[in-house]
């Protein structure tokens, strides 16, 4: 844990108003809500509950990811604009998962699938989510008992560039998480395709 406290992002307070940003080539604008938190359009609204939620994805063909962001992150801002706003990610995560957004110091109550109801900062603490951003991946069918932290099938703390981050839902719904093949070499396969292709120059 005293590891992990020291990646802990201390972002600058921003005024908690809607704010748009200008959006790259291609990209949509990002909003800013009265949270502070950044908001994509395809964001999940839900009660929180978390067995719930996996369910619904369920239902849709979906799975369940659950980022967590808090006011003044510049680095879940830099996902936002850079990254989550990118068509080509964007359109894969809408197709393929339910996200639902969590602050890390939130007062909404969230029920784990354990049953137990905190508020989303007692519950992330819970959880021992002590990064932002950090998404986590959470299973086709919702576990008997148990926290989110032990069920998720992977988790990703910190903002990555395009290509690792949907290489990382690409990898979890291929369910690549089972061991066929480990995410690093999953990720550096799929980065010599697209090489290959011509999509990277490096």
């Amino acid at each position: 844990m005293k590891k992990l406290l020291g990646m802990v992002v201390i972002g600058f307070a921003l005024v908690a108003t809607q704010v748009a940003y200008a959006a790259g080539p291609g990209r949509h604008e990002v909003e800013l809500g009265e949270d502070g938190l950044h908001k994509q359009p395809w964001f999940s609204v839900t009660f929180k509950d978390v067995r719930e939620d996996i369910e619904a994805a369920a239902e849709e063909g979906k799975r369940l990811a659950i980022i967590v962001e808090q006011r003044g992150c510049i680095y879940c801002k830099r996902l936002h604009e850079t990254v989550l706003s990118d068509p080509e990610v964007a359109d894969y995560i809408k197709a393929n998962f339910k996200m639902v957004q969590y602050n890390m110091f939130g007062d909404e109550e969230v029920t784990d699938l354990d049953g137990e109801v905190l508020s989303e900062k007692k519950m992330l603490r819970k959880w021992g989510m002590v990064f932002t951003p950090t998404i986590a991946f959470l299973p086709e069918k919702a576990p008997e008992g148990g926290t989110v932290a032990q069920a998720a099938v992977s988790t990703m703390p910190g903002a990555f560039g395009k290509w690792t981050t949907l290489n990382m839902f690409r990898w979890v719904r291929q369910k690549g998480y089972n061991g066929e093949e480990h995410f690093q070499k999953f990720h550096a396969r799929i980065i010599a395709e697209l090489r290959a292709a011509g999509r990277l120059s490096n």
